[in-house]
């Protein structure tokens, strides 16, 4: 995130630093990625981390416990090379609670690459290994740890809500009642959406452990390797989860059969296409229905928003 945490105390970071002996001489903010918080943490001494804090009254602390222990169980066990995965802890945890209700903290190795950005266009080549990195995670017997991810619209009350109410006035801050008029404008097409959605889930098949989110912004790149970052969202899921964000040509899906012996279902990479994208106007419908400002996260969620309804209606 480009804005630092609302009410945290960064004095909270070094001690806990500590517990995976780490004594932290510089700490820099580093504004990157959408969601979390992040700090640079050198050592003085040429050695670097990189340090989250995740706001867990929105991100369950027990499901993201669960996912971060996965990520680095396959590190760890699996031996998979191109999972960055969080560092244990001297007592063995990979999340720690840095207060009572809000915020907790993760550690990983610092990475020197280049990261891209969602929506960036991949060229064949790159989209082939991916895959290839894809392939293999999904062969791989899914830790003990891994969570379940069905196939449902995380927030789907929320929007519903949102819907019965796009005539009432929106509070919260100054993109509330722009986002009302956006929503109450495609309140038909939406609800078409919701129905379609409904019409295709149910018809899932065999689970393999995914990722959840292989886009160009959780890829980093580090020399001639690629490194998939962010495993937050890993799970058992059918194969579509991971590819319909991967998979852009029909050369594409024939580089995944012929690694895995499974050929991708067009449905279900629709299916996915569809809930990702409703996902995200429920995410930035609760945002600008919450007490917000005018800062650069909410401007990129504004435009996030406008541009999704669009896709939508197409």
């Amino acid at each position: 995130m480009r804005d630092r945490p609302d009410g945290f105390d960064e004095g909270l970071l070094r001690p806990a630093l500590s517990e995976w002996g780490i004594d932290a001489v510089t700490l820099d903010y580093a504004r990157v990625g959408f969601g979390d918080y992040h700090w640079i943490a050198g050592d003085g001494g040429g050695r670097r981390w990189f340090v989250t804090v995740a706001d867990v009254r929105r991100k369950a602390f027990n499901g993201l416990r669960l996912a971060l222990d996965t990520a680095a169980t396959l590190r760890e066990e699996a031996r998979l090379d191109f999972v960055v995965a969080p560092l244990r802890a001297f007592d063995g945890t990979t999340l720690r609670r840095l207060d009572r209700h809000r915020y907790a903290m993760s550690v990983f190795p610092f990475e020197d690459g280049v990261a891209g950005h969602f929506g960036q266009e991949q060229p064949a080549h790159d989209r082939g290994l991916i895959i290839d990195l894809l392939a293999a995670l999904h062969a791989t017997p899914p830790p003990y740890t891994t969570p379940r991810r069905p196939l449902e619209l995380s927030g789907r009350a929320a929007l519903e809500q949102a819907l019965q109410e796009s005539d009432l006035p929106w509070l919260g801050g100054p993109f509330a009642e722009p986002a009302r008029e956006l929503i109450s404008a495609h309140a038909g097409m939406l609800r078409r959406r919701l129905g379609e959605f409904d019409e295709m889930a149910g018809k899932a098949g065999e689970p393999v452990l995914t990722h959840g989110e292989p886009h160009p912004g959780n890829l980093l790149r580090v020399g001639e390797r690629l490194l998939l970052i962010d495993w937050d969202t890993v799970g058992l899921a059918v194969p579509e989860r991971d590819l319909w964000l991967v998979a852009r040509e029909p050369d594409d899906l024939a580089r995944y059969a012929d690694a895995t012996g499974r050929t991708p279902d067009p449905a279900a990479l629709a299916l996915y296409r569809l809930r990702w994208a409703l996902d995200d106007v429920t995410e930035f419908v609760q945002w600008f229905r919450s007490p917000h400002g005018r800062t650069p996260d909410a401007e990129q969620s504004w435009d996030a928003l406008a541009g999704t309804l669009e896709e939508l209606a197409d």
